[in-house]
């Protein structure tokens, strides 16, 4: 469970940096939710 949430801190930290608009977030956050469920799948 806490590498689960290390990798979400970790992934929002970046999509907050890398993003420059709103929905450029939104998709960041998207991706980091798709990612998320594959590991919870395994």
């Amino acid at each position: 469970m806490k590498k689960i949430a290390t990798l979400l801190a970790t992934v929002l930290a970046l999509g907050l940096v890398g993003c420059n608009t709103v929905k450029g977030f939104g998709q960041d956050v998207q991706k980091a939710g798709e990612k998320l469920e594959g590991a919870a799948k395994k």
